[in-house]
């Protein structure tokens, strides 16, 4: 029996064989949690904990790691809206994530990861590429030039941006020297979180947060990497950039995996476009096993042969 995964990276089934032996290192990317999760996100978490928990039948030990984006532009953003502190709001909706996830059977995460608990590992990759040339200082913070890394887009096959894709921070300058160049570290602005450092008081950038968590975890190459199609570009090009620049070492992930939309009258459900059903006001409606069971059902990235 042969385990084949379809790897967004090489558009291809390929034969599943882990960089070391028998073990797994998985990392997905988790929600920024300034809100209620939907159904959308629903689909994608079962179905990485379907493929996690059948890699385990299968023998695999694998480590299962999943992010929380804690600070965000959008955190910040529903912060002000409440007059809540953006910390505080992140909180309460982590804990209301997680309460989700395990009323779906979703239990096979080995450990959920905030980003602000990563805060000296973030500012130590934004260094890292400062010092190699690859980050500069403009007035709001430091960005990536992306023409010091000439396989930018090797991932999603494009280097701009489209309709569907997932642009969590804002990165907007006229003063970036090319107009995809990516935020690392945004400095301080009155009434934002803000944590002390030699880059100057400020925030991480959205992609550094997540190689900042799986260098720290799994060193600067691991096995597979999932989420949801509107994350391949620009935020997974991004992580690939950044590690493989800091590293030298490529590929920064053997497998990545992606699940597609959930559409809602034909277009994307998102919580920035409120077209969203939440996943307690979906169970309130249907029974837990037939929820999951459609959910389940859906093809996902693996075949056996």
């Amino acid at each position: 029996m042969v385990l084949k995964l379809y790897n967004t990276l090489t558009r291809k089934k390929e034969v599943f064989k882990p960089i070391k032996g028998k073990e797994v290192k998985i990392f997905v990317c988790g929600p920024t949690v300034y809100d209620f999760s939907h159904i959308g996100h629903a689909k994608t978490y079962t179905q990485f904990d379907l493929i996690v928990k059948y890699l385990r039948y299968l023998g695999y030990k694998v480590f299962y790691l999943q992010n929380l984006t804690d600070i965000d532009d959008k955190i910040i953003k529903r912060a002000n809206e409440e007059k809540n502190d953006p910390l505080k709001l992140a909180k309460k909706f982590e804990e209301e994530y997680k309460k989700d996830m395990l009323s779906l059977g979703v239990d096979s995460v080995d450990k959920y990861a905030r980003a602000t608990d990563y805060i000296p590992e973030i500012i130590s990759q934004v260094k890292r590429l400062i010092n190699k040339g690859i980050a500069y200082k403009i007035s709001d913070g430091y960005y990536f030039d992306l023409t010091k890394f000439s396989e930018y887009g090797k991932l999603a096959k494009r280097t701009a941006l489209e309709a569907e894709d997932s642009v969590s921070r804002i990165d907007e300058n006229k003063e970036k020297k090319n107009k995809g160049d990516f935020c690392l570290w945004k400095f301080y602005k009155p009434g934002e979180p803000f944590w002390e450092s030699e880059l100057g008081k400020g925030r991480p950038g959205w992609h550094i947060e997540d190689t900042a968590i799986t260098e720290k975890e799994f060193g600067p190459q691991y096995d597979v990497h999932g989420g949801a199609v509107d994350l391949i570009f620009p935020h997974h090009e991004a992580e690939i950039a950044q590690m493989e620049s800091i590293s030298g070492k490529k590929p920064l992930v053997k497998y990545w995996l992606h699940t597609a939309f959930l559409n809602i009258d034909t277009k994307k459900m998102s919580k920035s476009k409120g077209n969203f059903i939440t996943i307690r006001k979906a169970l309130k409606k249907y029974s837990g096993e037939i929820f999951l069971l459609l959910l389940k059902s859906i093809r996902v990235s693996f075949s056996l042969q």
